[in-house]
């Protein structure tokens, strides 16, 4: 008999647009359309995303304002009510909670383990706190721990380490270099092929 299902997924370029990259269009600040599916070092992303930040003056505001103007991808919602049909499914993301609300409304609520932003009292945005390092990819050893069979999809370096650990892997609408540095795991653009790979032996 098989292990019960949990679906781990991506949020940013898998359900919703990036939000950087939405950041990026409304401020005509080019730098800020770097994401995870350009630099594998978090770290070194998000110090740069900040430096940005306080450079141009914006605030957490600015970017809740442009995150308010987001829907999810077309086929998204869908998708994800198909999925949540069928089988448990947990939003694993490096977004953060003061983003993630407008966003999940328009998901109807899927559960969501991501991060929090440090913000100073005039609204500046001044660093961030893990919930835990490498915690896509300690999220889904967890689940196994407990029992459970793990497939899992995202398109940046940053889910690489949760598709490596899941017994299923998929890379959904993923950048090329990423697919070339990649090449063991299943690749797609399409949800109705998504759901099939995520659902395959079920």
């Amino acid at each position: 008999m098989n292990a019960p299902l949990v679906v781990c997924l991506d949020l940013e370029g898998v359900l919703v647009p990036e939000v950087w990259i939405a950041v990026a269009e409304k401020t005509g600040i080019p730098a800020l359309r770097r994401t995870t599916r350009d630099e594998p070092d978090y770290d070194k992303l998000m110090r740069g995303r900040l430096e940005i930040l306080a450079h141009h003056g914006l605030k957490l505001a600015d970017i809740q304002e442009v995150i308010g103007t987001l829907s999810p991808l077309e086929g998204a919602f869908e998708f994800l009510e198909k999925l949540r049909s069928h089988t448990q499914v947990i939003i694993l993301s490096d977004t953060f909670y003061q983003f993630a609300q407008p966003l999940m409304r328009h998901l109807a609520w899927p559960t969501l383990f991501c991060h929090e932003l440090e913000v100073a009292a005039d609204g500046a945005v001044t660093g961030y706190r893990l919930r835990i390092k490498d915690g896509k990819k300690k999220a889904v050893a967890s689940l196994k721990h407990l029992g459970f069979r793990v497939h899992a999809s995202g398109d940046s370096y940053n889910d690489t380490s949760m598709l490596c650990e899941a017994d299923r892997g998929v890379l959904f609408c993923c950048p090329q270099n990423v697919a070339d540095e990649f090449p063991q795991f299943a690749r797609t653009e399409s949800y109705e092929e998504l759901f099939s790979l995520l659902m395959e032996g079920c």
